[in-house]
């Protein structure tokens, strides 16, 4: 009796024994899955976390890129768009140092990323302006630089056919001469071809009209040149100016120009002083030679 009782209670205490061995079979399966499932969804989280990095790095790179070709003719803009690649480096770095594990710090650089691109795309925008700006100063300048040239051409041309007219009045507003004459006369005034009798050389001729001429006071110069070519004076050698070249003039005189034709009578020279020969008389204003004439002494 006793022994069977020991039995039940054996028997028993097995069934118990293998229920808790179960048990905590059960639970070490479940703890084990539990553990392989943590441990799956941490690396499965690292993973993604690597790829976070890795995109948030190609990202930055892209973003450097994209600002070393940003370029502006604005000194102070440049400056401030080395700043920002300056950044960008530096986020790159911090990037690269971090461990991808650290959640936050790469949420932290991805709003960095997002603030930088913000800002380059202000500078586009800025650069954009800037260079739609200088176009358009540019074709402004090029416009101006042609209008200038124009203007320029037109004004030497006008400049030019001003001038050619300013000549032409210069030219046409010189007193010609006309009728040259070159006598020798006696001392009763009468014309002779003796030299001998000469007392004078007397040189008449005309000025010519000519409405633009000034009018006013005129001196005429004659320059009398003897038989041998020499010029011929009074014992003084008196200048005056013609045409911007200073000669000797051998007798002179002044008459009144009023625009109409006026003649006008020189005379040259004393007794004694004429030989056989021709003599010649060169006529002179201030403005021009006028002419020459010859005569012919015996």
């Amino acid at each position: 009796m006793e022994e069977t009782y020991t039995h039940r209670v054996h028997k028993s205490r097995e069934k118990q024994l293998k229920g808790l061995t179960i048990g905590l079979a059960v639970i070490a399966v479940a703890l084990a899955g539990v553990l392989a499932w943590i441990w799956f969804d941490r690396s499965k989280m690292i993973e993604d976390l690597q790829v976070e990095k890795g995109d948030l790095t190609v990202q930055l790179q892209e973003l450097r890129e994209d600002y070393s070709q940003l370029s502006s003719l604005s000194d102070s803009l440049n400056v401030q768009l080395d700043m920002e690649r300056e950044k960008v480096d530096q986020l790159i770095e911090r990037v690269q140092k971090t461990e991808a594990t650290n959640r936050a710090k790469i949420r932290e650089y991805e709003k960095e990323l997002g603030t930088l691109r913000s800002i380059m795309r202000h500078y586009i925008v800025q650069i954009d302006s800037l260079n739609t700006l200088n176009t358009v100063l540019r074709e402004e300048a090029i416009a101006a630089r042609d209008e200038a040239r124009r203007s320029q051409r037109e004004y030497n041309t006008l400049r030019s056919t001003a001038d050619e007219y300013a000549r032409k009045v210069e030219v046409g507003s010189v007193v010609k001469g006309r009728n040259y004459n070159l006598t020798a006369v006696m001392s009763n005034g009468r014309d002779t071809d003796r030299s001998s009798r000469t007392e004078k050389l007397k040189c008449c001729l005309f000025l010519m009209e000519n409405e633009i001429a000034r009018k006013g006071p005129r001196q005429v110069y004659i320059r009398v040149k003897g038989p041998d070519g020499i010029l011929m004076t009074d014992g003084e050698e008196s200048v005056f100016t013609s045409a911007g070249e200073t000669l000797i003039f051998s007798a002179s005189r002044e008459v009144d120009y009023q625009g109409s034709d006026v003649e006008i009578c020189i005379y040259f020279g004393q007794p004694g002083i004429f030989k056989k020969g021709t003599y010649t008389a060169e006529v002179y204003t201030t403005e021009t030679k006028l002419g020459s004439v010859e005569v012919q002494l015996k």
